[in-house]
């Protein structure tokens, strides 16, 4: 009998747990996924600093994960703020309530801690690659700042300060004109969308820069919006959605 969003087993992965359990956005069973285990080794340090990661007990992609806003690796700042990188309840899962009930725990879990609010990355028009803000504004989230370029900041405040982007993520500029490509482990999908990337520059003789962002310091000094991947080309911000090799053809044609 398939289990209900109010009797369902979720589970918050903790450093015991981390290396035995799956990481929802790409299932695998049996051969090992090099951007998973990435993100897993990502996630072991991240965990300790009050990063949370809760999942359905099950082979689905169903999960939120969210963290304190001084250690969420964006450049966000705020104080006393969480932020919300990514909820997902997808497949035959979506639609069941399992991600109103991941919304409902991140928010109780944020004003139990005594937390300022709940904030998110959004834009005016949906990206594929960030959480769903139609369904975040059900819960009250707003928005409270925003860049020329179309990106938001959604905020949940309970007590009526705000976060902000900082003031290089709203410049959206670069000195360099070749692609320019920043990214971090935080997503399972980046490890393979950047061989790609890479393999396709390579074999089309196209000047690139791939940028790891490795450490808290170089996320918050951003020059872009950036949830784990920005992208750049003739200097200007471009998307923060993963490329395909179609998305980057439409890019270098500008």
């Amino acid at each position: 009998m398939e289990s209900s969003p109010l009797n369902a087993d979720f589970i918050n992965l903790t450093t015991e747990n981390l290396a035995d359990e799956h990481l929802c956005c790409i299932i695998r069973s049996k051969k090992p996924h090099q951007g998973v285990e990435a993100k897993r080794e990502w996630l072991s340090a991240r965990l300790k600093e009050g990063h949370v990661f809760r999942k359905l007990n099950a082979k689905a992609v169903v999960f939120i994960e969210y963290a304190p806003l001084e250690t969420a690796w964006v450049p966000i700042v705020g104080d006393n703020y969480n932020y919300l990188y990514c909820l997902w309840a997808s497949g035959p899962y979506k639609g069941k309530g399992y991600g109103k009930a991941l919304m409902e725990y991140c928010v109780a879990d944020a004003k139990e801690k005594g937390k300022s609010g709940i904030c998110m990355l959004g834009a005016a028009k949906q990206k594929s690659w960030l959480t769903d803000q139609s369904f975040a504004k059900k819960f009250g989230f707003e928005v409270v700042d925003t860049t020329e370029n179309g990106y938001e900041l959604l905020a949940l405040s309970f007590d009526g300060t705000t976060p902000k982007f900082t003031q290089n993520a709203k410049n959206a500029k670069i000195e360099g004109k070749e692609l320019t490509i920043y990214y971090d482990m935080q997503c399972p999908y980046i490890f393979q969308t950047v061989e790609t990337i890479k393999q396709y520059c390579e074999t089309n003789d196209i000047s690139a820069s791939f940028i790891q962002v490795d450490t808290l310091q170089k996320a918050k000094e951003l020059p872009c919006v950036f949830n784990n991947w920005g992208v750049f080309y003739k200097g200007n911000f471009e998307t923060v959605n993963l490329l395909d090799v179609a998305y980057l053809e439409r890019i270098l044609k500008k």
